[in-house]
């Protein structure tokens, strides 16, 4: 057994059975790939794969077993040259990171300027996608660091750490009857046509909730994953916009009215999430800490330690109350 046939068939099966999409992202051959897994699979005695004729049909029992080992191994072997990195040098190499375009756009530009200045030999990778889509990234390897609000607390291989809590504001234009309304409430908004972000982005299963524990049914015209998305269509005068905090600028939204709803929806909190038995790299434990100051070393080193288990829950409580509110 070869660690380059555990990669094939790692890659094969996440490319969707596509070994032509595998073999270009692993600068190699389709024969090759072939023969690679079929050796494989004779070796073991088990086929990993079904095939329907010349083509891969599907995982096979065997092979979803053997899948989830040949991660764990791929996943250890690249510890190994982290750690090899990190003593020849500490201050370069690669960060990737999947998030949001919300987090992306307003909460990471900050951090991500001071730490290349801090780590200019670093390269940073900023991968865009849903909630669910950054977890799952995090969890294959493919993504060093997960930030987002939602989906996150579904992957159990995943260590999380809340970052900040925050909560949301109201846009409308100059004109609108809100604009001059001293307190917001839910069936004031539910008087007009809303335009807010997809469901399983940026919080938005707090804002239905909110809506549905009042037992009221909010008209939204229009969704987006994208803050600056939902505010053009408020310029338009399609509806209302409801949109993180973070994603109103007083000088490049000058044009709407920004209405505060903290009042009207439960905080919502953003997490850090990474995959157990990672190996962090000095930069990266240092990333963590640029971006939630509260994340020191040491509650980062807890957090690995103790995850899984009542320690670790509690440490995440313990936490809660230290969380800074945008």
């Amino acid at each position: 057994m070869k660690l380059r046939q555990l990669q094939f068939i790692h890659e094969v099966a996440r490319r969707n059975l596509n070994i032509t999409a595998a073999a270009e992202y692993l600068n190699t051959s389709q024969p090759g790939i072939s023969k690679q897994i079929r050796l494989l699979e004779e070796e073991l005695g088990v086929e990993i794969f079904a095939r329907n004729g010349k083509h891969l049909d599907r995982i096979t029992p065997a092979g979803e077993e053997i899948l989830k080992v040949a991660r764990r191994m791929l996943h250890e072997a690249d510890n190994i040259h982290r750690a090899a990195d990190e003593f020849q040098s500490a201050d370069s190499g690669d960060l990737s990171i999947g998030t949001t375009h919300t987090q992306a756009r307003y909460a990471l530009p900050g951090t991500i300027q001071s730490f290349k200045k801090r780590y200019p030999r670093v390269s940073l990778h900023l991968n865009q996608g849903s909630p669910p889509q950054i977890a799952q990234w995090a969890a294959d390897g493919e993504v060093d660091f997960a930030i987002a609000t939602e989906a996150m607390e579904h992957f159990e291989e995943l260590i999380m750490l809340p970052c900040y809590h925050w909560n949301r504001c109201v846009l409308v234009p100059p004109d609108h009857p809100l604009a001059s309304v001293e307190k917001l409430t839910i069936p004031a908004l539910a008087q007009h046509p809303l335009i807010t972000y997809t469901f399983g982005f940026t919080g938005r299963s707090q804002l239905d909730r909110a809506f549905i524990t009042r037992g009221v049914s909010p008209d939204v015209v229009l969704t987006a994953v994208d803050a600056d998305v939902i505010k053009t269509y408020v310029r338009l005068g399609l509806g209302i916009g409801i949109v993180a905090n973070m994603a109103y600028d007083p000088d490049e939204d000058s044009d709407l009215v920004r209405l505060d709803a903290s009042h009207l929806f439960e905080y919502s909190t953003t997490h850090i999430g990474f995959r157990r038995n990672t190996y962090l790299r000095a930069y990266m434990t240092r990333f963590i800490g640029m971006f939630a100051p509260h994340l020191t070393p040491d509650v980062v080193e807890r957090a690995i330690e103790y995850h899984p288990g009542d320690r670790y829950r509690r440490l995440i409580e313990e936490l809660q109350p230290e969380l800074p509110r945008e």
